[in-house]
């Protein structure tokens, strides 16, 4: 059984950046990537709004880049995902695929959100190709275009009405005949014109070619199929945090996010920490990712100088 002093599992902006804090201090820190190396950003093309990158970044170049300074530094990264664990005791005990334990004096769990997705096979074709889960992140290349974006709740209302001060015009796809967010939230949308909104819908499918999205087919509550023409198509029906292997050990709130205290990440087992979109339901952005990562890695410092 190998025995580390830190843990960090995750490969995205938060296990990276863990990594190259906690390979600094000389914590010679352990990663396992899971079953998505990069996190859901590699899911996007190129990244406008990480600081530093005047011209933008492709997401899987600079998910490569916080790679490889963490290895400079001296992380031991690996492929693996972390499939059971216990938090009871310390050292703490975990198992990696089923079969490999490993036993660690403190835990980074960073390991993200991932968004839900229809299910829809033209879907997944189109992903990076006009499909997008964050309108913060992808809705500038759409400035001055027509798109969609389906869900009826806050996260939906919110992504409408940045969106709409970005493209020339927003449908919302709402499968019911009501909003499920907030009256504020509702209001915001009908107050701004270039948002509309169509009622008992659900999507069928996808459209579009080698360049990608041209639009969505659509099938009403009444059984009528009908198209409309947009540059993109955004998912705005939730995300479901990956903490599901710590639940029995760590808090969450009621829809999975990983509960810490106060401003730190700190969870409720004294040596667990979480970082990045795993514990974070409302700006999931790949900067505060990062610096989440960090606070989690000088906090794992911290805590190692004490024992």
């Amino acid at each position: 059984m190998e025995s580390v002093r830190c843990l960090i599992i995750g490969g995205g902006p938060a296990g990276y950046t863990a990594a190259i804090y906690a390979s600094r201090a000389g914590l010679t820190p352990v990663l396992y990537e899971g079953m998505e190396p990069g996190g859901q950003l590699t899911t996007t093309t190129v990244v406008e709004n990480f600081p530093g990158f005047p011209q933008g970044v492709d997401a899987n170049q600079l998910m490569g880049d916080m790679r490889a300074q963490a290895l400079r530094f001296g992380a031991d990264i690996r492929r693996g995902t972390i499939t059971s664990v216990d938090f009871s005791e310390k050292p703490f005990r975990l198992v990696v695929d089923g079969e490999t334990e490993i036993v660690a004096e403190a835990v980074i769990i960073a390991t993200g959100a991932a968004a839900k997705y229809l299910g829809l096979p033209s879907e997944r074709k189109f992903r990076g190709m006009g499909v997008s889960a964050c309108a913060t992140c992808d809705g500038f290349f759409y400035r001055k275009k027509d798109v969609a974006v389906v869900g009826g709740g806050d996260t939906a209302c919110e992504e409408a009405t940045y969106l709409a001060n970005i493209c020339k015009k927003v449908y919302m796809i709402v499968r019911r005949d009501v909003f499920r967010a907030s009256v504020a939230m509702q209001e915001k949308v009908k107050n701004t014109p270039n948002i509309e909104v169509l009622w008992n819908c659900n999507t069928q499918e996808v459209l579009g070619d080698d360049s990608g999205v041209t639009g969505v087919r659509l099938v009403r509550k009444d059984g009528k199929v009908f198209d409309i023409t947009v540059d993109g198509f955004f998912l705005a029906i939730g995300h479901h945090p990956n903490s599901d292997v710590f639940k029995e050990f760590i808090n969450t709130d009621e829809n999975g996010y990983i509960i810490t205290e106060g401003k730190s990440t700190k969870t409720n087992v004294d040596g667990v920490f979480a970082a990045g979109d795993v514990q974070d339901p409302s700006f999931r952005q790949a900067i505060t990712a990062a610096a989440s990562g960090c606070k989690a890695a000088l906090e794992v410092e911290k805590y190692l100088m004490t024992k």
